[in-house]
């Protein structure tokens, strides 16, 4: 007569995710702007949090294990001279080369891009520069853009000045550069 011995292998819980540790929306990777949101925007909550709506699902009923399903509100389009101005942070601070900007500056802006950039003068070895504030003038029925912004990394605080001009086709490029003063006259060696 033979036995056999039944095991019984243990059956794993169903565990939930701490409430710290679960998220609700996919992880993206973060603008490189200043704590408090994009240059020349406001806060749009309490703590600059969006607004959220929760939407009921029709086809299951919520339960436990799964947490409702929730949209947002779609983010707004940045104003142009913000999106020039992270563009430009990034061909400072070495993360872009400077032909990236080709098909957006008119003019003199990609000579003074092709001067300023070798250095990398927004690179850093510690804290990522980091675009804090960008403001407006706007000039000639709305189809010139003089913008500034500062830029900071860790402690230090620089300025970037340029100029946006709309082409016939309403694409803005940029049309001159500054940084710190350089760029400002044509410097050949």
């Amino acid at each position: 007569m033979t036995t056999t011995l039944a095991t019984t292998t243990p059956t794993p819980t169903a565990t939930r995710p701490h409430p710290a540790t679960a998220t609700t929306r996919p992880r993206t990777p973060r603008p490189r702007t200043a704590p408090g949101g994009p240059a020349g925007t406001r806060p749009r909550g309490p703590a600059g949090t969006h607004p959220r709506t929760t939407t009921p699902s029709s086809t299951t009923a919520p339960s436990r294990t799964t947490a409702p399903s929730r949209t947002t509100v779609p983010p707004r389009a940045l104003p142009p001279h913000t999106v020039f101005a992270e563009r430009l942070l990034a061909v400072f601070s070495g993360e872009r080369p400077v032909h990236w900007m080709l098909g957006h500056t008119v003019g003199e802006a990609y000579e003074q891009l092709v001067r300023i950039a070798p250095e990398t003068p927004l690179r850093s070895l510690g804290p990522r520069p980091v675009l804090r504030r960008c403001s407006v003038q706007v000039h000639e029925g709305r189809a010139v853009v003089e913008a500034f912004a500062t830029i900071a990394t860790g402690p230090r605080v620089r300025a970037m000045a340029f100029r946006l001009e709309r082409g016939a086709d309403h694409r803005w490029r940029c049309a001159a550069v500054e940084l710190d003063g350089l760029g400002a006259t044509a410097r050949r060696a």
